[in-house]
């Protein structure tokens, strides 16, 4: 057995799916949850669309299934063709894929629009943590410069552009590929808390069962649990950053007298 970059044990040689065990599995589907994140950041836009109401649902469960159509086509093709070690194998598996076919003169193509569709969910990511952003700001939770919108587009401009030069540093310093491990514990985490927002509404707004936010729950906390150490101990870190400071000045202002 070997380890991935993610700190997944691997084989070395061809087998099932289950040889890594049931918790091979959900550590898989753990490190992966990541790519069904931005579904959900249609969600954040609320203030930008027409009738959010019943134009977001709607827009979720498009893109969720839309986005599982594409992944599940192009696993198939992936692996039908460099079977599970080969796609394992490679650092760029869709290009290694065409480039075993008869169809290798597109791999350049392929590049190509692997690196559109990044840029794509890079732009719609900034659109949607930029909401984020500005939402803290408004809280206190982040600077207060950062809650600036634009007179006219009604778009957070300086939370946006604060989160451009963010991960253009990130993108310049730094392995994005051991940043999926503990993005996947934080994305798990705050869908377990949303599971629990969703359980406290009241029947006239509620769309699901309790139940079924109940079995969310738990499924987040089960996969977030299954992520390798590392990827767990580097989310908790991030975390606490973030809480840490808040907790603080939630403590000093309950302490001050009135």
């Amino acid at each position: 057995m070997r380890r991935g970059w993610s700190g997944v044990r691997r084989s070395d040689h061809g087998g099932g799916p289950l040889d890594g065990g049931w918790h091979g599995v959900l550590q898989s589907a753990g490190l992966l949850f990541f790519a069904f994140a931005g579904y959900a950041r249609v969600a954040t836009l609320g203030e930008e669309v027409r009738d959010p109401e019943r134009a977001i649902p709607r827009a979720i469960l498009v893109a969720l299934a839309l986005a599982l159509a594409v992944y599940l086509a192009v696993a198939v093709s992936v692996l039908s063709v460099l079977g599970p070690d080969g796609a394992a194998g490679a650092s760029a598996p869709l290009s290694a894929a065409v480039a075993a076919g008869s169809w290798g003169a597109a791999t350049p193509v392929v590049r190509l629009g692997a690196a559109a569709a990044s840029l794509g969910a890079l732009l719609g990511l900034l659109a949607a943590l930029g909401r984020t952003g500005l939402a803290m700001a408004r809280e206190g939770d982040l600077p207060g410069s950062l809650a600036t919108v634009h007179d006219e587009r009604r778009v957070p401009q300086t939370a946006g552009a604060a989160l451009a030069v963010a991960v253009g540093a990130l993108v310049l310093a730094s392995d994005l590929r051991g940043a999926i491990g503990f993005s996947s514990f934080g994305v798990l985490l705050y869908y377990t808390v949303a599971n629990a927002a969703a359980f406290t509404q009241q029947a006239a707004h509620r769309r699901w069962p309790r139940g079924l936010h109940v079995a969310g729950a738990a499924g987040c906390l089960v996969l977030a649990a299954a992520l390798p150490v590392r990827s767990i101990l580097g989310g908790l870190a991030v975390v606490a950053a973030g809480v840490g400071p808040r907790a603080c000045q939630r403590w000093r202002a309950a302490s001050e007298p009135t």
